[in-house]
């Protein structure tokens, strides 16, 4: 799987760069070999994933063993790790990337013959566990090939990039795309670190990949957007990239981003194309393999995503009643997000997540990420998170939490109501000091309603 490591793109010295350290495809080979001998006959081995090469070679190693690689976030409290160590029976790993093994120190030898079937368990990643305990989500060898094969294809991702990006190893976005992706490919891969704008602008990167927060960051740094404008195509990912911030990248860099739609259940099943059209606040059409529909109530444009298609996940570890449940009777993934397709070229928008995006005001289903769009097109506002809350006669309300400086509540739903439809405007204005966000930049909704995240703006 991993066609760089195959020696099909020769030796570079500086093949990877991940926080300032460099190495060659040969010495991440010796290196993953040393963890396949560490970690060869274990259920599953999991290492606390760093923004290190030792995180790289952990991956890779896992995949030349044939044993599912679980990467513990580096920030999970001790109640967090003992949750994920004992649900998955990973064995804790130390790395050592300067330890060299042989190709004869381990069984199953060979970068190009992987100890592992294709159908069988590479990976597994677990979910931020927002509606209960953290899930193991088991991904295959399989679905991971299929689907950077396919974005491939979308980004015209060759051997000849540089990939920048400096998203956590722990993810898909980080992990799968930006590190397989790049070994897949054999593209150069520079991790930055920290995804600092002055990181990004001096990486001299062709592809860039980016959460909305980094992509935001970058382009109120006009030097440091500028400096990306010989690149051949960014990237954002794992939530929505407000209109503005598409904007500016676009003023600055003269490139449109792309937004491409995916969860770590499905790997990343719709994106925008590379060198297509590109419109702010969708994400593109079904990648080759995958197919979508829209579960709408008889009337409504807006409705739950489900899809198919070879990318999907194998199932929740040790839990068939939850995999069950994630699908239909006739065998669709429930993503549980809202979305809309443009009938004309199917073209996809997400509006948020059922569970709290999706707004039924007045009889009116709304969704939460058109008011946050709208709101963000006001010159005073930096932030925005809109929630339905209980309401007698409306059955819910629109609330907005905004950060901003300069204009009042009621001027901001007038803001709204002259943009959008009268109905989707705020009920109520709710001033905050920043709206929080979990390591992906997805706004933690939740945190806004019970007020667990810090004090509001006065």
């Amino acid at each position: 799987m991993l066609t760089a490591l195959d020696g099909v793109y020769g030796d570079r010295k500086d093949a990877l760069s991940v926080a300032g350290r460099t190495a060659s495809y040969e010495e991440l080979l010796g290196a993953a070999r040393a963890v396949a001998a560490d970690v060869a006959g274990a259920p599953a081995f999991a290492v606390t994933a760093t923004a290190s090469l030792e995180t790289v070679a952990a991956a890779v190693g896992g995949l030349l063993a044939g044993v599912p690689f679980v990467p513990l976030p580096p920030d999970a409290g001790p109640a967090e790790r003992e949750h994920i160590l004992r649900d998955s029976g990973a064995v804790l790993t130390d790395v050592d990337f300067d330890r060299r093994s042989s190709g004869s120190a381990w069984p199953g030898a060979g970068a190009g013959a992987p100890g592992a079937a294709p159908e069988d368990p590479a990976l597994v990643l677990y979910t931020s566990g927002t509606t209960g305990a953290p899930k193991g989500v088991v991904l295959t060898g399989a679905a991971i090939a299929a689907d950077l094969d396919a974005l491939a294809e979308a980004w015209q991702w060759s051997a000849e990039d540089t990939l920048v990006h400096g998203l956590p190893l722990f993810h898909v976005h980080g992990l799968v795309l930006g590190v397989l992706g790049a070994l897949r490919r054999g593209s150069r891969l520079v991790h930055t670190g920290r995804p600092t704008p002055q990181a990004y602008a001096e990486a001299g990167g062709s592809l860039y990949f980016g959460v909305p927060t980094v992509w935001s960051r970058i382009a109120a740094d006009a030097p440091a957007a500028e400096a990306l404008g010989g690149a051949r195509l960014l990237v954002s990912g794992s939530a929505a990239l407000p209109a503005p911030v598409f904007r500016d990248l676009e003023r600055l860099t003269g490139l449109r981003p792309v937004e491409r739609y995916g969860m770590t259940e499905t790997l990343i099943t719709v994106s925008g194309r590379a060198g297509g059209e590109v419109r702010p606040g969708t994400v593109g059409t079904p990648l080759p393999g995958i197919r979508t529909r829209i579960a709408a109530e008889p009337g409504a444009e807006i409705g739950e995503l489900q899809l198919t298609g070879p990318t999907l996940f194998s199932g929740y570890l040790g839990r068939p009643e939850a995999t069950a449940a994630a699908y239909t009777q006739d065998g669709w993934f429930r993503t549980g997000d809202i979305a809309a397709v443009d009938p004309a070229d199917g073209v996809h928008r997400i509006v948020g997540r059922a569970s709290i995006d999706m707004i039924k005001s007045g009889g009116y289903r709304i969704g939460a990420g058109e008011i946050e769009n709208a709101l963000l097109d006001h010159p005073r506002v930096s932030e925005a998170a809109v929630v339905g809350v209980p309401d007698a006669d409306l059955g819910q309300r629109i609330v907005a939490f905004v950060v901003a400086e300069g204009v009042t509540g009621a001027e901001l739903t007038e803001f709204v109501a002259a943009h959008l439809s009268v109905h989707k405007r705020p009920r109520e204005v709710r001033f905050v000091a920043a709206v929080p966000r979990n390591a992906m930049g997805k706004p933690q909704k939740k945190l806004l309603l019970t007020g667990e995240f810090g004090p509001q703006a006065g």
